[in-house]
């Protein structure tokens, strides 16, 4: 494989997780450890990506206030607005970090009456900015990775919550290894959310589908919703029926 085609794997790879793991991209491409570290090095100089231990992450999460391009931005906004029909006037609801949150906060109407718990301080501050309805951030160790609150304190007091609805995004979703991420700590803060929740809505655009990353959330059983950008008749969501309601 060529070096541009594999960093347009690379790229790829980022733009849908979010996150790749340098071992990963070894296995995936079958090429060796210095191969890898040198593309990952190549793109971060071009600005494409940001390097972290053990792999790279995505620019859209490493420079938040500078509101740089968003991969599927379109589709996301589409996913925004398909979880926007389910909030209920008076609703308790929870929700994770990531650019689909945040499209979703920028649409809830400014009269909305309810509360809304987030681990996320982008979202907390785009709901807090654009609606009156009562925003309460989860407090913790702030990863740098996701910029989601993560840690002990942050699952303490998710123990403590019992919301109507929680909205939380993934990394991987499949028949086999159900909702998948590559973070043990956002793992954690994840299985800790869905816990929580009387009903659990997964956003995902859907190049995630069909694909699983190293950690388990939670089995497809313990969600209630999918939301991608597709049409709820398309061929790609058909398996995912009989677990749960698709939009």
């Amino acid at each position: 494989m060529l070096q541009e085609e594999r960093q347009n794997v690379i790229l790829q790879q980022i733009n849908v997780h979010h996150k790749v793991l340098t071992t990963d991209l070894c296995q995936l491409m079958n090429v060796s450890l210095d191969t890898i570290r040198r593309d990952l090095s190549e793109l971060e100089k071009k600005g494409r990506i940001k390097k972290v231990h053990g792999g790279a992450i995505s620019t859209t999460f490493h420079q938040p206030f500078q509101q740089p391009a968003v991969y599927a931005k379109a589709e996301k906004q589409e996913i925004a607005r398909k979880a926007l029909t389910l909030l209920r006037e008076g609703m308790v609801i929870l929700t994770g970090g990531g650019t689909v949150m945040l499209e979703l906060a920028r649409i809830i109407p400014s009269t909305f009456k309810g509360t809304f718990f987030t681990v996320s301080p982008l979202v907390a501050l785009e709901v807090a900015q654009r609606s009156t309805i009562d925003v309460i951030l989860l407090a913790g160790r702030v990863s740098r990775n996701t910029y989601i609150c993560t840690g002990s304190s942050v699952i303490n007091q998710l123990s403590e919550l019992r919301v109507d609805l929680c909205l939380v995004g993934t990394n991987g979703l499949s028949v086999q290894e159900g909702v998948t991420d590559n973070d043990w700590e956002v793992v954690q803060v994840k299985k800790a959310m869905v816990k929580s929740a009387e009903k659990t809505a997964l956003l995902s655009i859907s190049e995630k589908l069909d694909t699983a990353q190293r950690m388990q959330v939670c089995p497809l059983t313990s969600v209630h919703y999918l939301l991608t950008e597709l049409d709820t008749a398309d061929e790609k969501l058909k398996k995912y029926t009989k677990f749960f309601h698709v939009l």
